[in-house]
C-alpha cells in the first residue's frame, strides 16, 4: 500500500512539473522581451489621429544640458557688407559631426554629416553647417539671424544658451525693419525639402520658439498638414506618420488660448515638402 501511494505521489509530482513547464512555454511566447526592439521614439502625451494621419510628441533624445552657442561674426547690430558674409561662432560642450547616440536617428531623417548648427535668416529654409565658421550670401537689408544647434537628424536644442537671436544689417538699406526683439516669435525648422523611402515613414516636426513657451492653458501651435488641423500645447519634437508620397503643405501657427495668431512677423508660416518612395 505504501509503495502504491509513492508511485501515485512520484507521478502527481511529475504531471504538476509537465503543467507548470507548459504554462511557463506559453507565458514566454505571449510576453515582450525586456530587450525588445523599438520602433520609433516614444509618443510623450496623447497621439492625434486625423485624416489617416498620426501625430505625436517625444522627448526621449539624447541631452545636453550644458551645451553653449554664441555667434561672435557678424556682431549684434552690426553692419556688414551685401554679398557673403562671414559667421563665426563659439561652440562649447557640443561636438559637431558627430552622430547623436540616440535610437531615434535610426527611425527618421539623419544626416550622413553628424551633428551641425542650423543657422535660419528672416525665417527662411535653415542652412545647414558643421563647422563653426563659413560664409553665407546676403542681401541689402535688416535681417533676422536665428541660430541653434541641432542633433544629427536635425532636432534642435531647445535649452537656454542653445541658441543665438540677432539683427545683422547688410550695405545701406533704405527701409527698416521692426522686429521685437522681446516679442514672442515662431521660427519654422522642419519637416524640409524632399523625403525619400524610409525616411518617408516618420517625419519630424520642430520649431523654434523665442520668448514663449506652450501649455494647456496658454500659447499653442497650430499645425495644418494637408488641410487637417493638430493643436499642439508641447514645445516638443513631433513625429507625423502616414503622409502620402508627393506633395505635402504644413502650416504653422503660434496662438495664444482663443486661438488668434499671436502678432510677429513669423509666427505664420506655409511650407511643401515632398515624400518619394525612392
Amino acid at each position: 500500500m505504501k509503495k502504491t501511494y509513492l508511485l501515485f505521489a512520484s507521478a502527481l509530482m511529475l504531471g504538476f512539473a509537465s503543467c507548470d513547464t507548459t504554462r511557463q512555454m506559453q507565458d514566454d511566447e505571449t510576453r515582450t522581451p525586456v530587450m525588445a526592439t523599438t520602433t520609433g521614439p516614444t509618443p510623450t502625451g496623447a497621439v492625434m489621429s486625423k485624416g489617416g494621419l498620426r501625430v505625436f510628441a517625444f522627448d526621449d533624445s539624447q541631452k545636453y544640458p550644458e551645451s553653449q552657442l554664441r555667434l561672435n561674426t557678424p556682431p549684434e547690430n552690426g553692419v556688414v557688407q551685401p554679398g557673403p558674409v562671414e559667421f563665426v561662432y563659439e561652440l562649447s560642450n557640443f561636438q559637431l559631426t558627430r552622430m547623436t547616440p540616440h535610437s531615434n536617428s535610426e527611425f527618421m531623417a539623419n544626416s550622413k554629416e553628424g551633428q551641425h548648427i542650423h543657422n535660419i535668416v528672416d525665417n527662411e529654409p535653415y542652412t545647414a553647417h558643421y563647422e563653426t565658421s563659413f560664409t553665407k550670401e546676403m542681401e541689402e537689408g535688416e535681417h533676422v539671424v536665428l541660430s541653434f544647434i541641432s542633433r544629427s537628424y536635425h532636432e534642435s536644442l531647445k535649452h537656454k544658451g542653445a541658441y543665438d537671436l540677432r539683427m545683422v544689417t547688410v550695405g545701406r538699406p533704405q527701409q527698416r525693419m521692426e522686429f521685437d526683439m522681446k516679442g514672442q516669435h515662431m521660427f519654422y525648422s522642419r519637416p524640409k525639402g524632399e523625403y525619400v523611402g524610409a525616411d518617408t515613414r516618420r517625419i519630424m516636426l520642430d520649431f523654434y520658439l523665442i520668448n514663449t513657451d506652450l501649455s494647456t492653458t496658454g500659447n499653442k501651435v497650430r499645425a495644418t498638414i494637408n488641410g487637417n488641423e493638430f493643436i499642439l500645447d508641447k514645445w516638443m519634437p513631433h513625429i507625423i506618420e502616414g503622409l502620402p508620397m508627393g506633395e505635402t503643405t504644413i502650416k504653422l501657427e503660434l496662438i495664444n488660448n482663443a486661438g488668434a495668431v499671436i502678432p510677429g512677423p513669423y509666427n505664420s508660416v506655409t511650407r511643401t515638402i515632398t515624400l518619394k518612395e525612392s
